[in-house]
Formats: structure tokens, sequence, C-alpha cells
């Protein structure tokens, strides 16, 4: 197993010497500046996710416009190196240090934009990152299911310009579902998206979530963020559904106008 991940480990960091820390795809300068961040020397099932999740972005920058940069140096997230970005992407993990908090909070109160994908967006009831807390909704990490398990979804809107591509509901594949506590659902700032129907709970075999209110894709409308709990593993990208999710999540925050309506 410790030859596997450290076989793996290299290429993920062969791909991003490759793609030389920088743009991932030839697009012109005048589109938009997406960013994404991310780590290798974390879970295996995260770096998975990772390196698909490049991918996935890789082949879409063209066709939907945007110009894409990715790093493995979180030391980037500063104000010189963000001031172009129109969007920033978190894959696999969160900032590290008080000078990339500030930096971002920074970004996000001046009108910029997050993607945060599963835990990028982990605090627990310790974290002292209140700001974090509150601009995910208010909750911190609850419990998880464990093994990762294919979930049935709710989709709670389907008029959101994130959802437009999804049926009511969906079976979602492989995934270790977190819960929140209390529910982001509370905050009268956020909007659900998504959430796990009823049907699966409890859900687990080793570690259970019991019958409770688990979103899995909100916006905190006081920001241009979105947030989606589905991130680990290698069987994201194997559904149409949350590809389309991704896709068009990504194109609802490239467009949005600065604003704190979140519409």
């Amino acid at each position: 197993m410790k030859t596997k991940i450290a076989v793996f480990l290299m290429a993920v960091m062969a791909w991003g010497m490759a793609m030389g820390q920088g743009s991932l795809a030839p697009t012109p300068a005048a589109h938009p500046k997406v960013v994404i961040f991310y780590s290798v020397g974390i879970e295996y099932d995260h770096l998975l996710f990772a390196q698909q999740a490049l991918q996935f972005f890789t082949a879409n920058a063209n066709k939907d416009k945007y110009t894409l940069v990715a790093t493995t140096d979180w030391n980037q997230l500063n104000d010189e190196f963000l001031k172009d970005v129109k969007v920033m992407v978190w894959l696999d993990d969160e900032v590290h240090s008080q000078a990339q908090r500030d930096a971002f909070e920074k970004y996000m109160e001046g009108g910029g934009a997050w993607l945060g994908f599963h835990v990028s967006a982990y605090n627990d009831r310790s974290s002292k990152w209140t700001w974090f807390r509150s601009f995910l909704g208010g909750g911190a990490f609850g419990l998880n299911n464990w093994p990762p398990l294919p979930a049935k979804l709710v989709v709670e809107d389907t008029t959101s310009p994130v959802t437009k591509r999804l049926p009511q509901s969906f079976e979602a594949p492989s995934n270790e579902w977190y819960s929140w506590t209390p529910s982001p659902r509370l905050d009268p700032n956020v909007k659900v998206l998504i959430s796990l129907d009823k049907s699966n709970f409890p859900i687990g075999i080793k570690d259970v979530i019991p019958p409770t209110d688990v979103p899995v894709v909100w916006t905190n409308t006081k920001y241009k963020m979105l947030y989606l709990n589905m991130g680990h593993g290698d069987k994201i990208f194997t559904s149409d559904e949350q590809k389309n999710l991704i896709e068009d999540g990504l194109q609802w925050l490239l467009s949005r106008q600065q604003t704190a309506t979140g519409k």
C-alpha cells in the first residue's frame, strides 16, 4: 500500500510540474481566471478525487471559457496573487496559516468567489477560525458515515443555475458524507440546494449518521460561494449528474455579479 501511495504521489506531483503550477489549458488571457488549490501529502482518497478533479476542470476550461491555474503552494494565497482571480477552488485541503486565512477573508469580503469540496470545509468545535465557520453557515463537523457509500440525494431547488440540469433526485456514487452541527440550514443566509434523502438513514456501517438533516450542497448568500460535500475517492466523476452539478456550479460563480444578494 505504501508503494502504491508513493507512486500515486509522484504521478500527481508530476502532473503539477508538467503544467508548471500554472495554466492547465491554453485559454486566452481575456478569459476569467480560476485558481485551484490542492495538496498531495494528504489522505489517499482525497488525492484520488483531486487528480480526477484537475483532469475534469482542465478538460472543461476551453469549452467553458476560463483560464485555469493549479497550485499546491498555499502560500500563493495572498493579496497579490489573488488580485485577478475570479474563482478560487479548494479541492482537498484548506489554509494552513493566519496569513492565508487573512488573505482568504479579504478576498471573499471583497467580492471574490469560492468553490469548496468535501474536506475543504472541515472544522470542528475546537476550531478558532470563527469567521470560516460563519462563512459556511455556522456548522461544525458532526458525524460521517464509514465506509464511503452511495446515497440518494434530493435536489431542493431545481430552478437554481447550479442545479438546472439535475432531476428532482438522483443516486450519488460512493462518498464519505458529512453531517454538521448545527445544520447550516438554520442560518437564514444559507440556501440549501441538495441534501441527503431521508431514505438513506441510518447511513454507514462502522460509523453511522442517524436520521437528521444533512445538507450536501449549499451557498451562503452573503458571499459568492458554493460548497459541495462530494470529494472522497475515485467515484465522484462517474456520475453525469455530479459532473453537471460541478460544471454548472463553477459557471454560476463565474457569471455572478459582485453582489451580496446571492441571486
